[in-house]
């Protein structure tokens, strides 16, 4: 069996049961690459009334971010800003934004937050909401890449015909941009 700290509240802890706990953490840690791609498998088959699955999407939305040369980060970004549609539809952008955001900039990350509202401007409009809801962040300085996303790899990326890149291309690229967080209080941590 493995140790395991001995307090039962944490006010109680020893340094050696932190420490204790820090080791397990770090092999948590270095797991989550793993624990994100299962998740986004979840996105398989649900298609949601679109052309393609959930997964395919954002496969699609990855691959040609990737092919239009946008840096590592920004491609996995594109993969996975869907990836809360399985627990969390009515704000999955929110929550694909807060697992990324210890790990990429602020624009990424403003990005992804964003891109539900931004995505809007295609298809609010058919749904009774004001398709220039994104208008309200039209001074955000991060606007434009937020507007270029959903223009140029998210809202064209339901195409069942489009020759999508395989998943196993960016498991290596979802492993760099999660090996260590940079923008945390965790980022001295050693994962």
């Amino acid at each position: 069996m493995e140790k395991q700290a001995t307090f039962s509240e944490m006010k109680n802890g020893t340094a050696e049961d932190y420490a204790i706990i820090g080791e397990h953490g770090s092999k948590f840690a270095s797991e989550l690459p793993n624990r994100i791609l299962a998740h986004l498998d979840l996105l398989k088959g649900d298609t949601g009334g679109f052309a393609v699955d959930r997964f395919t999407h954002s496969i699609q939305t990855a691959t040609r971010a990737h092919r239009d040369g946008k840096d590592e980060e920004y491609v996995v970004c594109a993969l996975l800003h869907d990836i809360g549609d399985t627990i969390a539809s009515a704000n999955h952008a929110d929550l694909a934004a807060t697992m990324l955001e210890p790990f990429i900039s602020e624009r990424n990350y403003w990005i992804v937050k964003h891109h539900g509202i931004f995505q809007g401007y295609y298809f609010f409009e058919h749904i009774g909401l004001d398709k220039n809801m994104r208008d309200q962040f039209k001074d955000h300085e991060f606007w434009n890449d937020c507007a270029e996303f959903c223009a140029k790899y998210d809202q064209n990326s339901f195409d069942p015909e489009y020759e999508n890149m395989d998943i196993e291309e960016f498991i290596p690229m979802v492993h760099n941009v999660f090996a260590k967080p940079k923008n945390s209080i965790y980022k001295k941590r050693d994962y």
